[in-house]
């Protein structure tokens, strides 16, 4: 039976592959390159946005979603933004082992950390709860 596959490595790729999270964050980002590459930049922050809010019970993922934040504050020569996704940078990792993330915020640096998600999005958050 050497030549069966790894049970573990396949319930690791289907899981991934159902994650309604991932799923979220993914659908998020493409519409933000479309959104971009159109030139309609106040449609791709609100994808970004989007895909930070989907991203923050992954590590990873939310720690992408700052970064690519970042990569688009820093193309549209935004300072105040792209301070602010620095210090985000910095804290995700502080904020995900304490367990303090503000669930649900934008990740923008003009906007609250305590500001509600949209319905739509909420979905997902109950989805991927324990």
């Amino acid at each position: 039976m050497a030549n069966d596959p790894h049970p573990a490595k396949i319930a690791k790729a289907s899981s991934k592959a159902e994650d309604p999270v991932r799923t979220a964050y993914f659908l998020e980002l493409r519409e933000y390159r479309t959104a971009r590459a159109i030139g309609d930049f106040a449609a791709a922050w609100r994808h970004l946005e989007r895909a930070h809010i989907a991203a923050q019970p992954r590590l990873w993922l939310h720690m992408g979603s700052h970064i690519t934040m970042l990569a688009f504050a820093f193309s549209r020569r935004d300072m105040r933004e792209m301070s602010g996704q620095l210090l985000r940078i910095a804290l995700v990792p502080l904020g995900a082992l304490t367990g303090r993330l503000p669930t649900g915020n934008t990740g923008r640096a003009r906007i609250s950390a305590f500001a509600p998600m949209p319905d739509d999005l909420q979905t997902y958050m109950r989805q991927d709860a324990p």
